[in-house]
């Protein structure tokens, strides 16, 4: 097929909102309801599942022991770069081939005939594991939060493990009920979260550095202070553990690709809404990091607060405040629940694309839209039942949940990997990324950044499964390898069960989604 027949091929996919088959570049595959999302809520559904500076916020306390302000303030900058890398893979990518299968679409029309059922299927059951991950680790950050609170304003206060499940569960619950019902017919809830989550970034930052103006910290204090409470002899092992904050501030930046079949022209602003997910995050983060670190004095009393959420004590120890901390740290919970909404919507539609593909155990119920409510209503119950199985070990260990964090991060930058690693073993030829398409990378530089992808997931494979803490206890152990055990053995029984027989990945010029 010609680039100028792909290209017509993509602009009347993009541009029509219809059930029926498509062909992109041989690509047969089915689209389900139309496509309502405009441009400006795609990129405002994928920044608010990041919310880069929250994320920092809310995981701060890693990063505090294992580093200090050196983490804190190059991490982001590093994780801008290596991050940015993996971004750039999935915009181009997403330009040719937009579906809300995403990796694991692209990882079945690249890889050998041979090996192209085997490799998508890991790649998708990858993706939809960090997807589950990604939205366990945003759903506990209010449960947290709340406590938080309680402890701040009651010391006697003692939480329970099953006070954080409880508002664990309820949120996550009242979250599917308002996307099962309400989110297809409000679909500005994604820009009035936006613009709320930026109001509310400038609201914290601006006040923290004018209520600080005479206590302001060295510049030296700032950027040249490395703390390592960690245990780890080796600084540099202390730091890469301690990447996860700065790298967590990228959580779900995929999560436009998932969303591709749901808006107009979406070789076009998928991957704008990489982009600018991308820079916005680390603009945001970077800044709110350095404020907040001008504002602090002591970051290991910080750390080790009563509340369990140093943020809180940063924002009272910057505006000598009571009142303002706890009205930071409510917009930081609802800065958390408009993630946790695009979340759900994004895991969802990963899963039921998987469904769709007969990979699932259930398809025929994961696949199904409903006709009413136009929305995924089986694959967002899944999603949550997982989710509900996953707090319970709350009850257990909080460690062992915590490694859900951890764990979404590592199988993220998996699922990025496999696609990269097919593209450059294509040679990244024109038969597979069109000269015509709507975002393209100078070759040396597409060649590079592929590269960065894979690298990156290697180092995040290793370090990610470390310990935090040294000596390791059973209250401290990352179980982070544990839980990936646990993900391959349900994905490897789904495989034996269900989806050897009937799984078949998208190829050029097949069925998609056929038994």
């Amino acid at each position: 097929m010609e680039s100028n027949e792909i290209k017509e091929k993509q602009e009347s996919v993009q541009n029509e909102g219809f059930i029926g088959q498509i062909q992109l570049k041989g690509l047969s595959f089915q689209v389900e309801g139309g496509r309502q999302m405009t441009k400006l809520q795609t990129i405002s559904a994928s920044w608010v599942i990041c919310d880069s500076w929250a994320g920092v916020a809310g995981t701060i306390a890693l990063a505090i022991s294992q580093g200090g302000p050196t983490t804190l303030v190059y991490g982001p900058i590093l994780m801008f770069f290596l991050v940015g890398a993996c971004a750039l893979t999935l915009a181009e990518l997403a330009s040719v081939y937009p579906t809300a299968g995403g990796q694991y679409h692209w990882t079945s029309i690249l890889a050998p005939r041979s090996i192209n059922r085997s490799l998508s299927y890991c790649c998708g059951m990858t993706n939809v594991f960090s997807w589950i991950a990604i939205c366990t680790g945003i759903a506990i950050i209010p449960a947290q939060l709340i406590v938080g609170i309680a402890l701040f304003y009651n010391p006697d206060y003692t939480p329970k493990p099953w006070h954080y499940f409880l508002i664990y569960q309820a949120i996550n619950g009242c979250v599917l009920l308002y996307n099962i019902t309400l989110l297809k017919r409000s679909l500005w809830i994604h820009d009035l979260s936006f613009f709320v989550t930026i109001a509310t970034f400038f609201i914290i930052t601006i006040t923290c550095v004018a209520r600080s103006s005479s206590n302001y910290q060295s510049s030296s204090s700032v950027w040249a202070t490395f703390i390592n409470d960690s245990g780890w002899s080796s600084g540099g092992i202390a730091f890469l553990t301690g990447l996860v904050t700065p790298n967590y501030m990228y959580a779900g930046i995929d999560g436009a690709l998932h969303l591709a079949e749901e808006c107009v022209n979406a070789s076009t602003v998928v991957p704008r809404a990489l982009m600018s997910t991308l820079i916005i995050g680390f603009v945001t983060s970077f800044f709110f990091v350095i404020a907040m670190l001008y504002c602090t004095s002591d970051l290991a009393t910080i750390a080790t607060s009563n509340t369990g959420v140093p943020i809180y004590e940063m924002w009272y120890e910057a505006t000598r405040s009571q009142t303002a901390a706890t009205v930071f740290v409510v917009l930081l919970c609802c800065a958390a629940v408009f993630a946790l909404i695009g979340a759900q919507q994004t895991a969802s539609r990963l899963t039921w694309s998987l469904a769709r593909d007969r990979a699932i155990l259930g398809s025929h119920w994961l696949s199904e839209i409903h006709p009413m409510l136009e929305v995924p209503v089986w694959s967002l119950m899944f999603n949550f039942v997982v989710m509900f199985i996953i707090g319970c070990i709350y009850l257990g260990s909080s460690s062992a949940f915590n490694a859900f964090i951890g764990s979404g991060l590592v199988l993220q930058h998996i699922s990025y990997a496999f696609p990269a690693a097919l593209l450059m073993y294509r040679r990244r030829s024109e038969e597979w990324l069109p000269a015509s398409r709507s975002f393209r990378l100078p070759s040396f530089f597409g060649w590079t950044v592929n590269a960065i992808t894979i690298g990156f997931a290697l180092l995040v494979m290793i370090f990610y499964d470390f310990p935090a803490v040294l000596p390791v206890t059973g209250s401290n152990m990352n179980y982070t390898s544990a839980v990936l055990g646990v993900m391959a053995i349900f994905g490897g029984l789904n495989w034996v069960i269900y989806a050897r027989r009937r799984y078949s990945g998208p190829r050029l010029g097949q069925s998609h989604g056929g038994e």
